[in-house]
């Protein structure tokens, strides 16, 4: 297995286990353990002999060590080992009782420990400040539903090793709506949901004819109010444009594709989107790794024909392996049988073949490579069938409704975010194209190191004009179509996702869902300047190209993001041009900031915090000018971390006597991780020493502002992670893809 060093750190971080002696396996010794694990289904469920077995794993074992095809990040985790656990994605219902909502925040608690996501589907809830028969008081409605989910997230996430994630999903028609599309204004609240809108072709019917439609009540359906639909869509676009939420889902497009209509309706999807699940049922997904399939300057269509015959068989396997985390979602998972094979590397595919992300040609290619695969995994999930026997649901599905031959699988095709599992392959992830060519790493004493996707590098030293300086340039700018040293026809080829109108985005993303079952996790990113406009014809196209849901992201539309083109502006910029209200520092020889004089008397506030050290206690305090000292001292005097705890104390107060904002400063401390975290009075985690010091202080400026006790605040690393800026795990920079926020180093994925 080749492996990069990025992918060797994202293998040691997140995937080799380690046993009780401390030692840690190889690479090598992973895939052997998912490869025998997957194999012994053939034992233990279709009693086939040692043999058969041994040649099965040894088969899984060669796909995954050539990096053909790697399986979905809680396969590789979680194969083999206690746990067990192999889907990602999981769907659960939630009916309008008391008991069906806490029912459900108890299984997705149950799911997010064993490392899965959850959607859900807020649209049978009924509306804020309806009336309770049973009680005679009123409903408080989805929104404020979904904030104890949220909350129950969060606890589960601060004691596990791997974060939950959700999709929440409300449909249009619902009276609620309109709380719904704006209930991500403030970045803090219902942080741990990707928000989608269900969106219907009535609804869409009234957008293009500017009539009204109706909400109706999901009680009993009965339309209690109109609405002008452009309105409404209005809304969901500025909130998009605002912050990239909510997407839209097309709830009927995705039902008309719902493979076992008799069997239910699809409300909801996985976390990011790609995945319509039927209530209580999981997917499990796996890539091929398309840039491996190009062999002499062509697409080596034998290689990927066995590629995805020996992926599909893994895949079914993987559905009688796994150990479910309730026993609903067993049985639904098992009648249905769904898999989803996707791909990854499609950008450095393109690269290899040296053909425009955004062409005609490009397209031709998707909907031909993907039309071969979902060919290909009909047929052998068919050959699947006629030895193990169609899936339980098949009679009255859409197969049987056709006179198709049985099939094993309900769905076999799905485009999944591959931002982990593509480092794994050192290739690009799943269809998007690349984010940058080449980026700038912060080493060990202030050394950069410019990291070079190889296509890239290899087209430049053909074409003589490879240097390290250019390729600083290149790291520099994000993009190279404005760079004269490089020859136009390499600009044609490698362009980047800022490089690429919308148009063409969405384009790709239809050439990709024409020929598969589920859906397309895809990002269309907009350039900071793109207006309201833009969006809303996004999403228009999106529904006439037959996109089943769209995700817009527009480059520093959040409060703080890393990587970004040299035209984006963040806020924290704009900021910085402001004058600050209080005294400036004074400036020093060669422009050095020299803080103000401390003075000989304060007041301020001393706070007592648990940490992983033991008792940490925070003096803040303040002169008539503001902040300017903090005091860090702990229980025990000595060690490390105590001598740690002052420093960063001291250069807290430098930086406050130097105008620094405390708001800032807590940005910087929230979210610092330490081996020993420990849970603080109110049930917060604190992650640090640091941390403890950024939670005090958060405390102290809340009550300054509002005069009144603070509520303990989320952990940094969900600003960090809702904010777009560096990974809350490495403090790389991370972008935003296939609908979720990635990080391109250690692998870090908020949706994972």
């Amino acid at each position: 297995m080749e492996l990069t060093k990025n992918a060797k750190m994202v293998l040691e971080k997140r995937y080799l286990k380690t046993n009780e002696k401390g030692e840690t396996e190889n690479p090598e010794d992973m895939l052997k353990r998912v490869a025998d694990n997957i194999a012994q289904v053939e034992k233990d469920v279709y009693q086939k002999d040692k043999q058969e077995v041994s040649k099965v794993s040894q088969n899984f074992f060669d796909l995954m060590d050539n990096q053909y095809f790697m399986p979905n990040s809680p396969t590789l985790m979680n194969a083999g080992r206690e746990l067990q656990q192999l889907a990602a994605c999981f769907v659960l219902p939630i009916e309008d009782s008391m008991e069906s909502i806490f029912e459900a925040i108890k299984n997705a608690a149950l799911i997010h420990k064993s490392g899965g996501g959850t959607g859900f589907s807020f649209s049978n809830l009924r509306p804020k400040n309806d009336i309770v028969l049973s009680t005679g008081g009123v409903a408080s409605g989805p929104v404020s539903f979904m904030k104890v989910f949220n909350s129950a997230t969060e606890a589960v996430k601060q004691g596990g090793t791997r974060r939950g994630a959700n999709m929440g999903i409300l449909r249009v028609d619902h009276p609620d709506i309109q709380e719904f599309i704006t209930c991500k204004r403030d970045s803090d609240e219902i942080n741990n949901f990707n928000i989608s809108v269900g969106i219907t072709e009535e609804f869409m019917e009234a957008v293009k004819q500017d009539g009204e439609y109706s909400l109706k009540n999901p009680k009993n359906g009965q339309a209690v109010k109109t609405l002008r639909a452009r309105e409404v869509f209005d809304k969901i676009v500025e909130m998009a444009w605002g912050n990239g939420e909510p997407g839209i889902v097309f709830i009927d497009k995705m039902n008309e594709n719902n493979p076992t209509p008799h069997i239910g309706e699809i409300e909801s999807t996985n976390p990011c989107g790609e995945q319509p699940l039927l209530p209580f049922e999981s997917c499990n997904l796996g890539s091929v790794n398309l840039s491996k399939m190009v062999n002499n300057g062509a697409v080596d269509y034998q290689l990927l024909k066995e590629t995805v015959h020996t992926a599909v068989h893994f895949l079914d396997n993987v559905i009688d392996a796994n150990r479910y985390p309730l026993p609903e979602i067993e049985k639904t998972s098992k009648e249905n049988r769904k898999i989803g094979l996707g791909v990854m590397g499609f950008g450095d595919m393109l690269f290899k073949l040296r053909i425009p992300y955004n062409s005609q040609e490009a397209l031709d290619l998707a909907e031909k490579v993907m039309g071969y695969i979902d060919q290909e995994s009909k047929a052998k999930s068919q050959e699947l069938a006629k030895e193990r026997g169609a899936f339980p649901n098949f009679k009255g599905s859409i197969y049987d409704q056709k006179g198709e031959e049985p099939i094993r699988n309900a769905t076999t095709t799905t485009i999944a975010p591959t931002g982990t599992i593509s480092i794994l392959c050192g290739t690009s992830s799943g269809i998007e194209p690349l984010f940058a060519l080449a980026f700038t790493r912060n080493v060990l004493d202030n050394d950069k190191l410019v990291e070079v996707n190889p296509v890239f590098k290899e087209a430049t030293e053909e074409a003589g004009c490879y240097s390290s300086e250019l390729m600083e340039k290149v790291a520099d700018k994000g993009s190279i179509q404005d760079i004269d040293e490089i020859p136009d026809s390499i600009k044609k080829v490698f362009v980047t996702s800022h490089d690429i109108s919308p148009e063409w985005h969405l384009k790709m993303q239809a050439a990709f869902q024409k020929a598969t079952d589920n859906a397309v996790s895809k990002t269309v990113n907009l350039p900071n300047e793109a207006d309201l406009k833009d969006v809303y014809e996004i999403y228009n196209l999106a529904h006439e190209l037959n996109c089943k849901g769209v995700t817009v992201y527009r480059d520093g539309s959040r409060d703080t993001q890393v990587l970004q083109t040299s035209k984006a502006k963040s806020k924290q910029e704009e900021q910085k041009q402001q004058k600050p209200q209080k005294s400036e520092p004074k400036e020093g020889r060669a422009g050095e900031i020299v803080p103000r004089k401390r003075p000989d008397a304060t007041i301020g506030r001393t706070e007592r915090i648990k940490t992983g050290c033991g008792n940490l206690y925070v003096t803040i305090n303040e002169d008539e000018e503001g902040l300017c000292e903090v005091f860090a001292s702990m229980g025990k005097s000595g060690g490390c971390a105590a001598s740690q705890s002052e420093a960063t104390a001291r250069l807290v107060s430098m930086a406050l006597r130097s105008g620094l904002k405390g708001e800032s400063i807590v940005k910087e401390l929230r979210g610092i991780r330490c081996p020993s975290p420990a849970w603080n009075k109110g049930g917060g985690m604190v992650l640090s020493c640091p941390d403890a010091i950024g939670i005090v202080l958060d405390r102290y400026l809340i009550r300054k502002e509002q005069g009144e006790e603070p509520v303990q605040s989320n952990n940094g690393i969900d600003k960090l992670d809702m904010l777009m800026g560096a990974c809350p795990d490495c403090g790389s920079p991370v972008s935003h893809e296939s609908g979720c926020i990635t990080c391109y180093y250690c692998g870090y994925s908020k949706c994972s």
